[in-house]
């Protein structure tokens, strides 16, 4: 038995034993989403049979969920998309990777979320994405900004060229090439 097929039959066992639901598991270890209430208290065995972790979502607070979000897709190069709520949204890559994701301040009880005025946004947080463009998306930041926080040069520690600027909130953004060369 391959180590899906044991997940699967582990997990339905479970999912029968604990929430009386007998449904055919459709989905491989890797769509298993530890935020479907069904499936929190299965994580730790979805874990224990050897499924990693797959994405990481980074999330701020934003005032302006539409605006900020038009703000991130231009910037990172990306189509112009409406979020999916006007209190959440995601700025996708093209090939549907989660690059950031966008939530209103104060909104659904979230504690480090709930207000910008308890600290300064971006305090203990690097926004640091990487480009295969980067001439492209200096461009595009010299049209979103009236000044860059740093002008291009080379970072010491990456080899890599780099800009930084602020985004509507004031969070610190920075913006590298992928590459050295």
């Amino acid at each position: 038995m391959t180590r899906a097929t044991d997940f699967q039959a582990a997990l339905q066992v479970v999912l029968s034993r604990d929430t009386g639901v007998a449904a055919t598991y459709r989905h491989s270890p890797k769509e298993v989403r530890c935020d479907e209430p069904v499936l929190r208290p299965h994580c730790a065995l979805k874990l224990a049979l050897g499924a990693t972790m797959q994405r990481l979502w980074t999330i701020i607070g934003v005032r302006d969920v539409p605006r900020s979000m038009a703000w991130y897709q231009r910037l990172l190069g990306q189509p112009a998309a409406r979020p999916a709520h006007d209190y959440f949204g995601q700025v996708f890559d093209t090939d549907g990777t989660v690059l950031l994701c966008l939530h209103r301040w104060g909104d659904h009880g979230h504690p480090s979320l709930a207000s910008p005025d308890r600290a300064e946004p971006g305090n203990g947080l690097l926004l640091f994405f990487r480009v295969e463009a980067l001439d492209q998306a200096l461009d595009r930041a010299r049209g979103l900004v009236a000044a860059l926080e740093a002008e291009p040069g080379v970072n010491p520690n990456t080899g890599t060229a780099e800009f930084a600027l602020r985004d509507p909130d004031g969070y610190y953004v920075t913006v590298s090439a992928l590459s050295t060369g």
